[in-house]
């Protein structure tokens, strides 16, 4: 069934498909957040324990509202573990990093994906989908945050 939002096809497909990238790389970022909240170790362990523990926890909500925003679109989401990693800008963490090294890739991974964000924003607007446009700045928001604490722990 065809969503009628007032959007022409070509252009809501070309949303969705950046909205599915953001999807994919939410779930990596998700899931590398998770692997270090698991491996963090030494001094200042439990505060960055629970540091990356509510940064994928907000994650995680992210990722849920993105699938559910593509859904609204009239759209099936990817799901798998390889759709994922095909379609995210964010690549995989394979290391055990030290906590420094942790929080600085963190880091750049929000700011990457944060810079995509804009992107996709602007995008969105210049179709007059407003409400992937205003969803999208929603997590922007969000991701310039979480950016914001890792960097207070970067220096």
């Amino acid at each position: 069934m065809d969503t009628k939002l007032g959007i022409p096809q070509k252009e809501m497909k070309s949303n969705i498909k950046n909205l599915t990238t953001v999807l994919a790389s939410e779930m990596v970022l998700y899931q590398k957040t998770r692997k270090f909240h698991w491996n963090v170790s030494g001094e200042s362990f439990m505060e960055m324990h629970k540091l990356f523990e509510s940064q994928y926890n907000e994650i995680e909500l992210i990722v849920d509202e993105v699938a559910e925003r593509i859904g609204k679109l009239g759209e099936k989401t990817i799901g798998t573990m390889k759709e994922f990693l095909d379609e995210s800008i964010l690549k995989e963490s394979s290391k055990h990093e030290a906590k420094q090294a942790m929080v600085k890739e963190l880091l750049s991974d929000h700011q990457e994906l944060t810079a995509k964000i804009r992107e996709f924003i602007k995008e969105a607007d210049e179709t007059d989908d407003f409400g992937t446009a205003d969803f999208l700045t929603g997590i922007l928001l969000k991701h310039e945050a979480q950016a914001w604490i890792l960097r207070r722990y970067s220096n």
